[in-house]
């Protein structure tokens, strides 16, 4: 008897990995699901924690689905591992921080490691020719299965009948004239295909799942690697970044100020790690501030931008709560910061 071959599908959460692990599946492979989780990924994070987000849908598409088609799915910590492509990317940036091709081929050989190690047969992605400028060219598609080690145990099934036959489909593991010819940045034919399956909701179809291609994002990233030199940076650094105004008042020190209620809920697990604001008279933000070498001099300072930011903020004073890491709140009365914040401070 014939035995059942097994693949193993990078899931971003994305119509285009639903579609092609759908495609391989309808072909009678045993598929399971794979994540790499770096830490950068925009879905379920924001929405989760910003109270005014409340009425969208709180959810890991990745996890989404995985359930939709009845897989398995493995999640993979890879944020360490994941550092030296976001600090060193070989072939560079997208117009943002986003290195797109040295990522995707960081993924792709996760996965072969991954499927060596379980034994499993081949790999599906998502990928289709000319939808992205960095990382889904025809040009850089057998970059991809090169340097990652996989060669042609990667398998692209919206796009395989635009590129050479890979071993699933030489070997006869699976039907190349039922697979895809795709091509290019339109997703009218994903979405017919979606509509073939019965396939209803999905995640945006051109949205993208990755911090570093936001440019304000970016922003705030480019600001942290500037006033840290070894550019090193920690979990806790990605996501503080997607949180709250970031304002850099002294070069030495920055503020992270709270947006709205679920924004201040989430700061409040910091407030061991870092010297923190909070207005006590008015209405306010929780505010941290992250540096070296704060002065009371500059807390003064940050006491006046976290009550322009307070309810208080046309008030002749306000009261703040503050504490250092390890120590007892106390409390300055300052009065607001006059006039709007500096263009120039705000990240």
């Amino acid at each position: 008897m014939t035995r059942q071959y097994r693949a193993v599908s990078l899931i971003s959460g994305g119509l285009d990995s639903m579609l092609a692990t759908k495609a391989v599946q309808e072909q009678g492979i045993h598929v399971e699901g794979i994540n790499f989780y770096t830490g950068f990924c925009v879905e379920g994070h924001t929405h989760a924690i910003r109270k005014q987000h409340s009425e969208k849908t709180k959810r890991n598409n990745s996890l989404w689905v995985a359930e939709q088609l009845g897989i398995k799915l493995h999640i993979v910590d890879i944020v360490e591992e994941y550092k030296d492509v976001v600090l060193n990317p070989k072939y560079g940036y997208g117009a943002n921080m986003n290195p797109c091709l040295d990522c995707k081929i960081f993924m792709v050989k996760k996965a072969h490691e991954w499927i060596q190690q379980k034994g499993f047969d081949f790999i599906i992605t998502g990928e289709v020719v000319g939808q992205r400028p960095m990382s889904q060219r025809a040009k850089t598609m057998p970059i991809i299965a090169a340097e990652s080690g996989a060669d042609d145990l990667l398998l692209r099934p919206l796009s395989a009948r635009n590129l050479p036959p890979t071993k699933p489909e030489r070997e006869g593991w699976i039907n190349r004239e039922q697979l895809y010819g795709f091509n290019g940045r339109s997703r009218k034919p994903q979405m017919a295909l979606a509509n073939q399956w019965g396939i209803e909701e999905y995640a945006q179809p051109a949205g993208g799942c990755c911090f570093l291609t936001d440019a304000n994002y970016t922003g705030k990233l480019k600001d942290l690697w500037a006033h840290r030199p070894s550019r090193d940076y920690e979990l806790d650094d990605i996501m503080l970044l997607k949180i709250g105004r970031h304002v850099r008042p002294r070069p030495h020190f920055k503020m992270i100020v709270s947006r709205e209620e679920g924004e201040t809920n989430f700061l409040e697990g910091y407030k061991n790690q870092f010297t923190w604001i909070k207005t006590a008279s008015h209405g306010g933000p929780l505010t941290l501030l992250d540096g070296d070498h704060i002065s009371d001099d500059d807390l003064h300072l940050a006491a006046q931008i976290a009550a322009r930011y307070s309810q208080g903020k046309h008030a002749p004073e306000v009261v703040c709560n503050i504490a250092r890491p390890g120590e007892d709140a106390r409390e300055f009365t300052v009065a607001p910061l006059a006039g709007e914040i500096p263009k120039d401070w705000l990240l």
